[in-house]
């Protein structure tokens, strides 16, 4: 166990995907934070090779022994779903506390990182979006559903984005249903030219997903009522954005045991 005084220390699971890296070199500069160790799927060095770090970062293709030699306080993980849900069984079993950023993941795999943490008595942080601005996107919708019974999400993302429709969108849609009470009113059409041209739709709330080498993230929220529309839009720059937010999730869910759910519940929202 480490002392208040002593850094968290920190692995880094997909060290070398777009967000692994921004989150490694987030770790290396945040006081408090020390990076002790790296994961990714091919490794042909021994340390993670990194401009920024000060003292070498082990890195290796195996989670399970590098988590035994480096014993770290979390590991934090910007993967996919699959490789997300094989991580969480090896690092909680460990005790090693988790921050998730995987889009994807099911209520199947969420209701197992919940009932993994309660079995070791440590904590996890899964959120779909770590962005302050979409955090507050979401909260701001559910306060909007209460008073709209029509509402259709439009989510951007990149062109190399592998799901549809993103985690986020899935997570507002939640949310504003549950804000809303009952499903939302889901206008079909009588004649459709093209399949699918509704989108998708979860409890009355259609969804569209945009896939276009323009954009990184973004998702805007219409609400309709007789008369008038309501538009709720975040748009993410670059990727610096999500760093505030690991960083509080890291710092944070050592103090947590079981699941946290969404960076609002970090925030208070």
């Amino acid at each position: 166990m480490t002392s208040l005084l002593e850094p968290i220390r920190v692995v880094i699971n997909g060290a070398l995907g777009r967000m692994g890296q921004e989150v490694t070199k987030a770790v290396v500069r945040e006081p408090g934070l020390k990076a002790v160790g790296a994961v990714e799927k091919e490794v042909t060095q021994k340390y993670l090779p990194l401009a920024e770090a000060v003292e070498l970062i082990p890195f290796s293709s195996d989670l399970d022994s590098l988590l035994r030699s480096c014993n770290p306080d979390v590991v934090v993980d910007f993967t996919n779903a699959e490789v997300s849900m094989a991580a969480a069984r090896i690092a909680i079993k460990q005790k090693v506390n988790m921050v998730i950023g995987t889009s994807g993941l099911s209520e199947e795999n969420l209701a197992e990182i919940g009932q993994l943490c309660r079995a070791n008595k440590v904590g996890a942080v899964v959120a779909p979006n770590f962005s302050l601005a979409a955090a507050l996107l979401i909260h701001l919708s559910k306060f909007a559903a209460r008073f709209f019974d029509h509402a259709e999400i439009i989510e951007m993302h990149h062109d190399k984005k592998a799901d549809a429709p993103s985690g986020t969108a899935i997570a507002t849609a939640r949310a504003m249903s549950q804000a809303h009470g009952k499903p939302f009113i889901y206008p079909e059409v009588t004649r459709k030219v093209l399949s699918n041209t509704r989108g998708g739709q979860m409890d009355g709330i259609a969804i569209h997903s945009l896939r276009l080498p323009g954009f990184m993230a973004g998702q805007e929220i219409i609400f309709s009522g007789a008369g008038e529309t309501l538009s709720l839009r975040h748009n993410t720059i670059n990727r610096e954005c999500y760093l505030p937010g690991v960083i509080l999730a890291i710092k944070e869910v050592k103090k947590r045991k079981g699941l946290t759910y969404g960076l609002d519940a970090l925030l208070k929202l």
